[in-house]
């Protein structure tokens, strides 16, 4: 799979079960067909993983 805005999404987790990486998002079907042929470029669901964040507001 290409880079992507999903790796960087808050959404888009690693499930042990498949033992792959999944969006946690609930998609419609044509956005299903977007995200599996990975031309899902302008996601609406996407939100950057920030792990200092909360650091950031702690200052």
């Amino acid at each position: 799979m290409a880079a992507s805005n999903c790796e960087t999404c808050v959404n888009f987790v690693y499930d042990e079960d498949y033992e792959c990486y999944i969006c946690e998002m609930d998609l419609d079907e044509d956005d299903m067909v977007k995200f599996l042929s990975a031309s899902f470029d302008a996601c609406p669901y996407y939100q950057l993983y920030d792990e200092y964040k909360i650091v950031r507001r702690q200052m």
